[in-house]
């Protein structure tokens, strides 16, 4: 993607993307006031985005909404393969780790299965999953209900419905009067109106991950003991059932309209890339859907019907390597370097969402976090700039001195009732006068003595101005390395030592506190490992830096961003530090530091036996002595290049 450096004043609550010519496509982000900068792209495609600038290649769009990978195509393959695999295994355990989550583990021939079901609003599918979920203390009630219902079920069947996003889970079970009955779980990927639903043999909804009320919806309620409503028909045919009759009748039924719109609008679960894929592939370069539509219609009819067969997973990935898409077969009309091949449309698709998912999730659970950080930020800042002023105004207690001074030297010339005088000032070398306004109901004298308690208080306010200054500075400097950490949590353990942080310093009040609803792992830093084999840890919080660095050994090296919140960064090896180790390593740690993104970054390096912690000090404060400094540039680009171990 072009480098993109424009000026865009805009309000921090809108999206805004950047749209490459390839058809990559970057979420932006930014601060108020400074230059937009592309962070990690996240998103494949738009749809009614206002195109705001263009420059260098690049769309500058915003407000824009996303069309997700799990396109009624995708979820059919999705559906059979996950039917091929589990048809006849028995439900052993379910769990819910989200509100909107179901794990199914499936045990089918000699395998067992990790079923994840997610209605998201953001990320819904279904597929199976290697990831681990840290589960609720206590399980919700539908996560109880579903164990009551489909512990010890088999799996009956998996199938999509009529090429829509909407996929029916069937399980024979038995009852508590050993009758053999069917549950089946509805899942629909439908983006806000995404939803997972136990329903009954009969039909009548049992329960519901997301309930919709009359007040919500009069077309389609979902509340438990009301029967199951699909979603409202399309008039499109679903992928099996496409003829070359009936497709050709839909086309023309659509009129004069590019091909991949009137394949959209008339065949069932094709988002708008998929269409225009199958348009790329039954158009010849330069014709017109006009050329001959029966022709074009029976080769589509061809293909859809041959679809099933073409199962070969790819995740289309952007420039910097992210996963950008998933696409169920190769597509022709985007750039196949740039498709990476899966063994499974299940793997195409964790790899897709897994990372994205999480920090979707993160992003939201974070949220009253960062609006109180940003608050206090706020209101540092005003109390900063007050105290400046402060300051200001206390500089004139030189002057008050100097009046006082010139009134009590010229005492016999003045007298009682003069509005001013003007004087002679000794401390001028030009021999000038200084004009001195006075109070007309006090004598010189009381004047003079006057203009000296200003002086005193002038003295004082300074020096207690300043010593606020300094509170609030590091105040500042606190509150915003919490923030800059509270962007570096991955997962809940890391956000929860960052809540006690802010809870031990009073800034979260521990009666308002959450009550912790999991059990969360200790949280651990981030593990690089050097181009010469050395690993490299960055902390990820305060409590983090603190384990990090006081675990280190006397000779190891450790690193940090000069003056200003970052992580800290240790090389785990002592004694002499390869240079390109040492390079890694001073990239890491101004990537993890408020200056992110500045030009030059100073960071700091020492011996850890050079790094001391103040008795009393907060979590991640430290002290530290004969360091050498590096003055780094770094990019997202200088970070990828460096191994991220799995942990």
């Amino acid at each position: 993607m072009p480098p993109f450096a424009a000026r865009l004043w805009i309000n921090f609550l809108n999206t805004a993307f950047i749209i490459s010519r390839r058809g990559f496509y970057r979420q932006v982000v930014w601060r108020r006031s400074e230059s937009i900068t592309t962070f990690r792209p996240t998103l494949a495609f738009h749809r009614k985005c206002r195109i705001i600038k263009e420059r260098r290649g690049a769309l500058i769009l915003r407000k824009g909404a996303i069309f997700m990978p799990m396109d009624g195509l995708t979820i059919g393959f999705a559906a059979r393969e996950m039917h091929q695999a589990l048809l006849g295994g028995r439900v052993d355990k379910v769990t819910q780790p989200e509100k909107d989550t179901v794990i199914l583990l499936i045990r089918a021939g000699s395998t067992n299965y990790k079923l994840l079901l997610c209605a998201s609003p953001n990320n819904a599918r279904c597929h199976f999953t290697q990831q681990t979920f840290s589960n609720p203390l206590e399980p919700p009630m539908f996560c109880m209900l579903l164990r009551k219902q489909l512990l010890g079920g088999r799996v009956m069947g998996i199938r999509q419905i009529s090429g829509d996003r909407v996929v029916h889970f069937d399980f024979d079970v038995v009852d508590e009067l050993g009758d053999h009955v069917l549950r089946r779980l509805i899942l629909e990927v439908m983006g806000r109106h995404s939803n997972l639903m136990l329903v009954d043999g009969e039909g009548k909804i049992l329960e519901a991950a997301r309930h919709v009320s009359m007040d919500m919806s009069r077309v389609r309620q979902v509340q438990p003991g009301l029967p199951y409503l699909p979603p409202p028909a399309q008039d499109k045919i679903a992928p099996e059932d496409v003829t070359a009759e009936n497709l050709h009748a839909k086309l023309i039924f659509q009129g004069d309209v590019p091909l991949h719109k009137a394949l959209a609008a008339s065949v069932s679960g094709l988002s708008n890339p998929t269409a225009k894929e199958l348009a790329f592939r039954v158009l010849p370069a330069g014709a017109d859907r006009s050329d001959d539509l029966m022709q074009i219609s029976q080769r589509l009819a061809d293909f859809l019907v041959s679809l099933p067969q073409k199962a070969d997973p790819r995740v289309l990935v952007d420039d910097m390597g992210d996963p950008a898409d998933v696409f169920a077969f190769p597509y022709l009309s985007r750039h196949l370097d740039f498709q990476q091949p899966c063994q499974t449309i299940s793997a195409a698709m964790e790899r897709y969402f897994g990372a994205r998912d999480q920090q979707d999730r993160m992003n939201q659970k974070s949220a009253s976090m960062v609006k109180l950080l940003k608050g206090q930020i706020e209101r540092c800042e005003k109390k900063l700039a007050q105290q400046e002023e402060e300051l200001q105004n206390a500089a004139r207690m030189e002057e008050y001195r100097l009046m006082g001074e010139l009134l009590n030297a010229n005492l016999w010339q003045l007298h009682k009732g003069m509005p001013q005088a003007e004087l002679p000032n000794f401390y001028d070398p030009d021999g000038g006068t200084m004009v001195i306004p006075m109070d007309v109901q006090l004598t010189p004298a009381q004047n003079a003595q006057r203009y000296f308690k200003r002086y005193q208080k002038a003295r004082s306010a300074r020096e207690m101005a300043a010593q606020q200054r300094e509170k609030t500075l590091a105040e500042l400097d606190y509150l915003e390395g919490q923030l800059l950490d509270v962007g570096k949590c991955v997962g809940e353990s890391e956000l929860e030592e960052i809540r006690q942080e802010l809870m031990r310093t009073g800034y979260i009040r521990k009666s308002l506190a959450r009550k912790q609803q999991r059990a969360l792992p200790k949280s651990k830093p981030y593990h690089y490992r050097s181009s010469d084999g050395i690993d490299i840890f960055v902390g990820k919080n305060a409590a983090q830096n603190d384990r990090l660095t006081t675990s280190a050994r006397p000779d190891e090296t450790w690193l940090h961003a000069k003056d200003m919140p970052g992580s800290h960064v240790i090389i785990r090896k002592e004694g002499a530090i390869p240079d390109q180790t040492l390079l890694e390593a001073a990239i890491l740690a101004a990537w993890y530091s408020k200056g992110q993104r500045s030009s030059s970054v100073p960071i700091d390096y020492t011996l850890r036996r050079y790094v001391k912690k103040p008795g009393g000090a907060a979590p991640g404060m430290v002290i530290y002595t004969n360091q050498r400094t590096l003055f780094m540039t770094v990019t997202e680009a200088d970070v990828r290049k460096i191994h991220l171990v799995e942990e």
